[in-house]
């Protein structure tokens, strides 16, 4: 008796999101925006700097205006803006603990892959007797100069199998 009633519910919840007029799966920090309406990146620049922040990066991020920058407190900023309105979407301080994964893109940049100073000395295994120089491992399949003793390499043998 389950499979008929499903149908008419998928049916509803479909009729239903449909109907509402946004897309199904938005996400709230997307503008949804036609190019035609957008104002210039240079329009964006002036507004933030009229909010007293100094602008670093203007990108296009989800359909919005990312702005990268610097609030009036020198507290590093990222800030996306409706393109076409300039209503703010989203505000982040970048040294908060919730921002999205673009922030390690700043230190990849700045990496320098750099030598250490002077040569390199090669390094020791630990000792602690599991990287003896040419051992094999004390298992008493190979001890040195012998064949393992279980028959599973002899020529002609069959491995013993055990099944459940």
């Amino acid at each position: 008796m389950g499979k008929p009633m499903k149908k008419p519910l998928i049916l509803a919840g479909l009729m239903i999101a449909l109907s509402s007029g946004t897309p199904v799966f938005a996400d709230d920090d997307d503008c949804y925006v036609p190019m035609s309406q957008w104002q210039s990146r240079d329009a964006a620049r002036s507004w933030a700097e009229s909010q007293g922040w100094d602008v670093r990066r203007i990108k296009i991020d989800d359909g919005c205006y990312e702005i990268e920058g610097y609030d009036q407190s020198r507290r590093e900023i990222e800030v996306k803006i409706d393109p076409s309105t300039f209503a703010i979407v989203e505000f982040e301080y970048e040294d908060d603990d919730d921002d999205d994964d673009d922030d390690d893109d700043d230190d990849r940049r700045n990496y320098k892959k750099t030598a250490p100073a002077g040569p390199i000395a090669p390094v020791s295994p630990p000792n602690n007797g599991l990287f003896a120089p040419a051992s094999p491992p004390n298992n008493g399949l190979f001890a040195p100069g012998s064949k393992p003793n279980n028959g599973l390499f002899a020529p002609g043998s069959k491995p013993e199998v055990i099944t459940r």
